[in-house]
């Protein structure tokens, strides 16, 4: 079958020989395509969109022929959940548990025990009601229940979220697997021992604990002095050692006591250098050695792990380091091995390969996952096989007979040898009753899920098997016959229809109606014409409508597209012969048209036709059968769209008064033109232009006129305000007063100054000022907010936002200051609010004579006190801004700050270099507090006029400081904000110059950043601050780097569960 676009131009192309009024039922079946043939199977590779006749590859083919009753349904099989014969159970990983699954499964395995947790008191257990949900609460009862699933469930893998929760653990956080399991060994011991029983009071003692002494020598007495201790595993330093022989055996060596270490000896009653050593007195049965592969790294202030091969033999004596107790049996046999996959301590998997106790068999527990190792032999395999970024890697030593390597086992847990017996008591543990009806129940719930997952299986199927004899029977019957009756239905539908995995729902029709109510033409590629017989069976079955039949073809959708393709053939003609006609002197009457529409008229007569087309278009469902069509996007583009003729048509709708915009055509170009823009506007030759616009225009050479005059005089009053010349400013006033004779400077905002001088500039173009506007830099209550000394240290430029209502947007206004004769003219012309004025003043005292300041209105002290809290409180709460990193370099000064940009003259320049720079974070240099009754005073009095720094007067009487940041040579912004961490500022400062947070020190006015967690509001770091950093020499340590990138928060461990008593 031909593409969907040649299809749709073929549907039309009988409009090139056929007027909109000639059209027949021949004509409207081409437009809907109605004869199309129709497409075999086989022969389209997919639906032809364009083909309301072809029925393939609209998903039948999963239907016809036989189907695999599979396929009906996406239920896993539930015996897939069902515990294997002769295996054990797996543990669900909660998220990041699977420290905790590997623990749980080797204490599962202690028999000793695991027998002991079954004796435990339960009465909770004993009594419930097994009707109902059985939930443990303490730790002897979760393990117990948790013990007696592993035992004899029957799920292939349970559920420890109810331990996991009753710890307080965070299901999300991977946690230090070591210290998990020293901290829940302490807990069950204390658990325990609360129990009535001895035997199960100390079985924690018994299995675990081991006894060793400290023995310190005095080198000057010979002394020995010994501090015995009790352990539950032995931590071994694995660094620099090859095999566990040497990691014991250090743990044992002798260690020397001198220098400031030295030993207190109680003999030589003084401080002396000795030597100390471990002495192993006693071993327990389950012999826990903890492999220290994760260490405190003090370089990085991070946990690392060691990725170094460690070999360990099946067999340990331990008879070589036992010193005492002979007796005492000494060769254990490897029981289990702990496994950390990863080469970081913040991220990785852990896994546990265990020795079943009582066939001898090993099996790697990974959470969910138990794999039997073949030949009963300890396989490690693919634990050692990881993939690592870090560089220098050592190649697996070989291992002997009897010996196993690994650089990921970070514990090793050996069980006593002990004597072959045909006893089978000591490997059978059973699970008391009240457990075993416990798991009972469990198991009762998981064969009833079973079931009914059976069942769903078994209803999906039988749907499927259903819906498959429905599409055989209906595919054959949904081809229309030529000749006989059909009915439309939407192409979506029939799809989702033989798509088995969505719900079928009833049938809609209303997205393909025209604005007459009937099919609309463009709707047919969407839609597919089947045989009545097929429709009745499906509108039966699901319903629906409204029903679209042979009578539901529009015929005046095809007329109106008729039309419009016909006028487009016919365009490109027209617009010739109307460029010649224009060309023509008029003679007789004729027809205003705009200028700007003739010259594009073409391409507006193109937008207009497609515009006509959209409206014999469905636009997108949006009247879904409910009343007629209107075209909604019509309405939105309205204002976009420039329309023929409308560059004539005033704002009142009369004719444009602007002649030169216009031109005469002939009545047969307007002729022409209107065929094409029906709805433009029409004017002839004899209409009168508006007459509002002939009115408006005439005020408004009148106003302009009025404006002019009033500019002139305004400027003449105030010459040199208008140039910015002879300019009071408030630095050099105190040494220009005697000359000036004036002790009174007037303010205004420079807002209106600048106003003012654009009106005078463009009197025609910009708004009279008619209110000076002076409350916008009064208080609430009639207060002036700033000293002298501030207008000159220009903290009028900082105000913020949350300063009083009515100067909350003052921060944009500077200040203007004006002589007294210039504030008579300002007063005389302009509405004023409020005056405001500086008065200097000489005040004789003992010491002499100094110069003080007054305003008018006072100073309001209670204002500007919490203005200048505001301001200092805002520097610690922002939420972005700039800060710059300084890198310094070892054993060279800082370079000093570069002074600020100026652009003022050379001499106000000479003034600049006077000012010092402020210190960031120093309170307002001008706001010197002073105790008097009782509240805070301002300082009014400069210290010398010389003391006084003179910034750029450009603007007029502007008190600016320039506060550009100046960057140096290996300076760099950086953007903050004052919740941020230092840790984070640290990883924003390792991306910018590529130095590691380890080796960064921070230092802020000569004071180190050291707490990786405080905030920098708290750290005193504001906007604008440079913080410098002085780098350590890099270490090239890939793993340690790696740790930095995973760890992001301060490290907590266990803090707030259960596992420390919380």
């Amino acid at each position: 079958m031909a593409p969907r676009l040649q299809l749709e131009k073929a549907a039309w192309r009988w409009v090139e020989t056929v007027k909109p009024e000639e059209i027949g039922p021949e004509h409207i079946d081409l437009a809907y395509r109605v004869n199309l043939p129709a497409c075999k199977r086989g022969t389209c590779r997919r639906n032809c969109k364009g083909n309301p006749n072809c029925l393939v590859g609209i998903g039948e083919q999963a239907w016809l022929g036989e189907i695999d009753e599979n396929a009906f349904h996406n239920i896993d099989d539930p015996n897939s959940e069902r515990r294997d014969k002769n295996t054990f159970v797996g543990l669900t990983n909660l998220g990041a548990t699977c420290y905790v699954n590997t623990f749980l499964q080797v204490w599962f395995h202690n028999l000793e025990l695991r027998r002991s947790l079954y004796q435990c008191h339960n009465s909770r257990a004993q009594e419930h009601n097994i009707e109902s949900d059985y939930e443990p609460q303490s730790i002897c009862e979760h393990l117990q229940y948790l013990f007696a699933l592993l035992q004899n469930s029957n799920r292939k893998y349970i559920d420890p979220s109810g331990l996991v929760k009753a710890l307080g653990l965070d299901t999300g956080q991977q946690q230090d697997a070591q210290e998990f399991s020293k901290l829940f060994l302490s807990l069950l011991e204390d658990t325990l021992s609360k129990q009535k029983s001895t035997n199960l009071q100390n079985v924690i003692q018994r299995q675990f604990c081991g006894q060793f002494s400290y023995v310190t020598v005095c080198n000057e007495c010979g002394r020995s002095s010994a501090l015995p201790s009790r352990f539950y595993e032995l931590e071994l330093n694995i660094q620099g050692h090859k095999n566990l022989t040497e990691c014991v055996t250090e743990f044992l060596k002798e260690e020397k006591l001198d220098g400031e270490n030295r030993y207190f000896c109680e003999s030589c009653q003084t401080k002396q250098s000795a030597t100390r050593r471990i002495r192993l007195h006693s071993l327990p049965p389950t012999l826990n050695l903890q492999l220290m592969r994760f260490v405190f790294d003090r370089q990085t202030g991070h946990k690392k792990k060691l990725n170094t091969f460690i070999s360990f033999p099946e067999q340990l004596d331990m008879g070589p380091f036992l010193e005492g107790k002979q007796d005492q049996k000494c060769v254990y046999e490897l029981s289990a091995v702990l496994i950390h996959r990863g080469i970081s301590a913040y991220s990785g998997h852990y896994i546990a390969h265990v020795k079943d106790a009582r066939t001898g068999d090993w099996y790697k527990f990974n959470d969910e996952e138990i794999e039997k190792m073949e030949g009963k032999k300890l396989q490690l395999g693919i634990e050692e096989d990881i993939a690592e970024t870090v560089k220098s890697q050592t190649r697996k030593p070989k291992c002997s007979k009897g010996y196993h390597c690994s650089r990921n086992a970070y514990m090793l847990v050996y069980k006593v040898q002990e004597e072959e017996s045909s006893d089978p008591s000591r490997t059978n543990v059973e699970v008391p009753a009240f457990l075993q009806r416990l798991v009972d129940q469990d198991n009762h719930k998981f064969e009833e899920w079973c079931s009914e997952m059976a069942d769903m299986r078994k209803q999906s199927v039988d749907k499927g098997k259903a819906k498959h004899e429905e599409v055989k029977e209906l595919y054959e019957l949904l081809p229309a016959k030529d000749g006989e009756p059909y009915e439309f239905i939407p192409l979506e539908w029939l799809k989702k229809w033989l798509d088995d995995s969505t719900a079928t729902k009833e049938i809609d029709n209303s997205f393909f109606l025209c604005s007459h109510g009937k099919l609309h033409p463009d709707k047919v590629a969407e839609s597919k014409r089947v045989s009545l017989q097929a429709a009745e069976l499906l509108y039966e079955r699901y319903s629906g409508g409204p029903r679209l039949d042979g009578s539901s073809l529009c015929r005046e959708c095809v007329s109106q597209r008729c039309r419009v393709l016909r006028l487009k053939n016919q365009l490109s003609e027209d617009y010739k012969e109307v460029s010649n006609m224009v060309k023509r002197t008029l003679s007789g009457e004729g027809y205003w048209v705009g200028k700007t529409s003739l010259r594009s008229w073409r391409q507006l007569a193109l937008d207009q036709l497609e515009e006509d087309e959209h409206e014999t278009k469905h636009s997108n469902g949006q009247t879904n059968g409910q009343g007629p069509h209107t075209n909604n996007n019509k309405e939105g583009n309205e204002d976009e769209m420039k329309t023929f003729n409308e560059d004539i048509v005033c704002s009142h709708a009369g004719l444009s008064i602007l002649e030169t915009e216009r031109k005469l055509v002939s009545p047969e170009v307007w002729t022409k033109l209107r065929a094409y823009f029906p709805k433009a506007p029409e004017f002839t030759q004899n209409q009168e232009p508006c007459q509002q616009c002939l009115t408006l225009e005439q005020e408004e050479k009148d106003n302009e006129a009025v404006s002019k005059m009033m500019a002139l005089d305004q400027k003449n009053q105030l010459l040199n305000l208008f140039n910015e010349k002879n300019r009071p400013t408030l630095a050099k006033w105190p040494q220009t007063r005697t000359y000036t004779g004036t002790d009174v400077l007037y303010i205004v905002p420079l807002f209106f100054v600048d106003e003012w001088r654009k009106f005078i500039r463009r009197p025609t173009k910009s708004s009279p000022v008619s209110n000076v506007g002076n409350t916008l830099l009064l208080c609430p209550h009639g207060g002036f907010m700033f000293t002298y000394d501030s207008l000159i240290s220009g903290d009028l430029f900082s105000i913020h936002k949350q300063i009083p209502h009515n100067i909350s947007d003052a921060g944009t206004f500077h200040i203007a200051l004006l002589w007294p004769s210039e504030w008579e003219v300002i007063s005389r012309l302009f509405i004023v609010d409020q005056p405001i004025s500086i008065h200097c003043f000489k005040e004789t005292t003992s010491s002499g004579s100094t110069t003080q300041y007054t305003t008018q209105p006072d100073l309001c002290w209670e204002c500007r006190e919490s203005f200048l809290f505001q301001q200092q409180r805002d520097l610690r709460e922002y939420t972005q801004a700039t800060i710059y990193i300084r890198k310094v370099i070892e054993d060279k000064r800082m370079i000093k700050e570069a002074a600020p940009e100026l652009n003022a003259s050379s001499s106000e320049a000479e003034e600049e270099k006077e000012e010092q720079p402020k210190v960031d974070g120093e309170r307002d240099p001008d706001f010197s507090q002073v105790w008097l009754n009782g509240s805070i005073k301002d300082n009014l009095i400069p210290t010398s006029a010389a003391a006084v720094p003179v910034t750029n007067v450009t603007k007029l009487g502007g008190i600016r400081r320039s506060t550009r940041h100046r960057k140096l040579r290996g300076e760099k912004a950086l953007i903050v904000s004052a919740n941020q961490t230092l840790k984070e500022l640290k990883i924003q400062i390792m991306h910018a110059f590529s130095v590691a947070p380890f080796d960064q020190n921070l230092s802020i006015d000569g004071k180190s950043l050291t707490d990786d967690s405080a905030t920098l509001g708290s750290l005193g770091v504001i906007p604008e601050s440079i913080i410098c950093l002085k780098a350590d020499e890099p270490i090239a340590d890939y793993a340690a780097m790696d740790d930095v990138y995973q760890v992001r928060m301060p490290e907590e461990g266990f803090k707030g569960t259960g596992l420390l008593g919380h």
